[in-house]
């Protein structure tokens, strides 16, 4: 079994908390600029970032992605 990060949902949860990226860039130190990057998928959040961001925003680290299960190879030849 295999999973991928689909798209991100930081956004989505600051709008939940009614946090701004500045307010969120506040309280843990990271630029605007990357958080905006996160929040238009134009980079990864990092397993660090992750962490972090659930911490503040009190919710669980794989609710900052939607996830994609994916076929394993071996799986996939076998078929």
């Amino acid at each position: 079994m295999h999973f991928s990060r689909g798209e991100c949902l930081l956004q989505y949860w600051l709008d939940k908390k009614g946090l701004t990226q500045a307010e969120f860039s506040r309280r843990t130190g990271w630029s605007t600029r990357i958080i905006s990057y996160w929040c238009n998928a134009e980079r990864p959040m990092s397993v660090e970032a992750m962490y972090t961001a659930a911490i503040i925003l009190d919710i669980k680290m794989d609710q900052l992605y939607q996830w994609k299960l994916e076929a394993s190879e071996s799986r996939r030849m076998r078929e």
